[in-house]
């Protein structure tokens, strides 16, 4: 029996367990440079305490060894970075290069017509790349990775102004904010432009719709 069941976006992706996970060592940090006084060093091990216990906990919940190590191995380089330059702000460094790479990588895929959002989407759903195939699933995949392009955009924007001014507690609380909060939104909003991007008539993101092509007559 065919799965007529409405999709959404949100209910496909999921991951804001993992988001949430990933904006607690960062936190962690500011937290523990401020209650040691600006230790670079508690604060780097605060962290990466904080990563390694969160690993632990992934690891108990059955997530993938691959993905939790490097989670893990990302606080780790940044606490090393942090602690070799002597500035605590350094720790979020890595964290704006990652979204500026994400945010040049959403758009090229965007620009040689393999959105990453279909493709993730395609993934999850069992349909691989027949998506690919379907106009309208092609259009609405592109149009909504903007929103995806967007979100790496203003992390960088917002995290880029606080390194530079120093601000070293305000980094941490907003690594938390624009970590899960902001990919909420960027789901929501993905999915609207999805929604007002497909025909109404169309089945749904689970059910590509392939051109059928005619074969050529043969001849007598």
């Amino acid at each position: 029996m065919t799965d007529t069941r409405p999709d959404s976006l949100a209910g496909l992706l999921g991951g804001r367990r993992g988001a949430l996970d990933a904006s607690l060592p960062p936190l962690a940090f500011a937290l523990g440079w401020v209650a040691s006084g600006q230790s670079i060093a508690v604060g780097a091990a605060v962290a990466v305490v904080s990563g390694v216990v969160i690993g632990v906990v992934r690891l108990l919940r059955g997530e993938r060894p691959r993905a939790v190590l490097v989670s893990v191995a990302l606080v780790v380089v940044a606490a090393y970075i942090a602690l070799q330059t002597g500035r605590a702000e350094d720790f979020f460094l890595l964290q704006i290069f990652v979204n500026a790479a994400s945010a040049l990588a959403w758009a090229a895929s965007i620009v040689v017509r393999w959105p990453f959002l279909g493709v993730v989407v395609g993934l999850v759903t069992g349909q691989k790349f027949r998506w690919r195939a379907d106009p309208d699933l092609m259009r609405a995949y592109r149009v909504a990775s903007w929103a995806w392009v967007g979100q790496y955009v203003l992390r960088v924007v917002v995290f880029g102004a606080l390194w530079v001014a120093g601000q070293v507690v305000v980094l941490g609380v907003m690594r938390a904010i624009l970590t899960w909060p902001l990919q909420a939104v960027c789901i929501a909003v993905s999915w609207w432009l999805i929604r007002r991007t497909l025909p109404a008539d169309h089945p749904g993101l689970r059910h590509p719709r392939v051109p059928v092509t005619t074969p050529p007559p043969t001849r007598p």
